[in-house]
């Protein structure tokens, strides 16, 4: 009979987008409780030892963690556990880096490298409008946050900008027709285009229409879409591919171009 929450993750369980060999071993990093769900984050563990291949081993990443080296949205992190995910502002000050974490168009996460001004900030999808007890008007956001007193004029759906020193919102981009917009489940996870309509279907899930940049449109659920500004002006620097998905063979002739 189990007894509290879990405490391990067998390796083959892991997230798949975590890219972990099946032969490595028998567990993999069980992300702290944190902002971000257990299978829509990336732990800083493997950041630092999968990804950037600073760490060789799980005991180092954490050395490097507990030495006060990884930020987090601005804040020292020291549990190598720690889940980061979708927009988290990663930064090593020691070696002068710094990742905005997105999607790839294959869903997994990727670390898109940052100006100094860009990582002064991040983007949060409004989950919930809501007023306190105390009648104090407040907005939940998708990586856990609670802030008070938001323009009146932000709805569930639409993305505020928080500045990351302060964790206030200096701007907010409202969720319309026509503007960009990256995807943040499903299918199509890491696709990046214009929203073009929304079916509502009241009682089920509404769903928003959208065009990429290669003229291509694809349907999904209105909660896995995710504002990021207006054709021009987006508030984010996206990942190589851009957000375009290319079919089997469009990806087999780009590696045999390349080769």
């Amino acid at each position: 009979m189990a007894r509290g929450p879990k405490k391990h993750l067998k390796r083959v369980n892991a997230p798949k987008h975590w890219m972990l060999g099946k032969m490595d071993g028998a567990f993999a990093p069980r992300p702290s409780t944190g902002p971000h769900k257990l299978r829509e984050c990336l732990p800083l563990i493997l950041i630092l030892r999968n990804r950037l291949k600073y760490a060789i081993t799980g005991m180092e990443a954490k050395q490097i963690c507990m030495s006060k080296h990884v930020k987090v949205d601005g804040k020292i992190r020291t549990d190598p556990c720690f889940p980061a995910g979708f927009m988290d502002v990663v930064s090593l000050e020691a070696s002068g880096d710094q990742f905005r974490l997105l999607y790839d168009t294959k869903g997994r996460y990727t670390l898109q490298r940052v100006s100094d001004t860009e990582k002064t900030y991040k983007l949060c999808r409004v989950m919930a409008v809501s007023v306190t007890a105390k009648k104090i008007p407040v907005v939940t956001t998708h990586d856990a946050r609670t802030i008070r007193y938001p323009d009146p004029a932000i709805k569930v759906h639409d993305v505020a900008k928080v500045d990351l020193a302060t964790g206030k919102i200096v701007d907010f981009i409202k969720f319309e027709i026509g503007k960009t917009c990256m995807i943040t489940k499903g299918r199509n996870t890491g696709r990046v285009g214009t929203i073009v309509s929304v079916e509502k279907h009241p009682g089920s899930f509404d769903i928003v229409t959208i065009k990429d940049a290669s003229n291509h449109q694809f349907a999904t659920r209105l909660g896995n879409v995710f504002v990021i500004g207006k054709d021009d002006d987006i508030q984010i620097s996206l990942p190589k591919s851009k957000g375009i998905k290319l079919s089997i063979i469009e990806e087999r002739n780009k590696r045999s171009k390349g080769n």
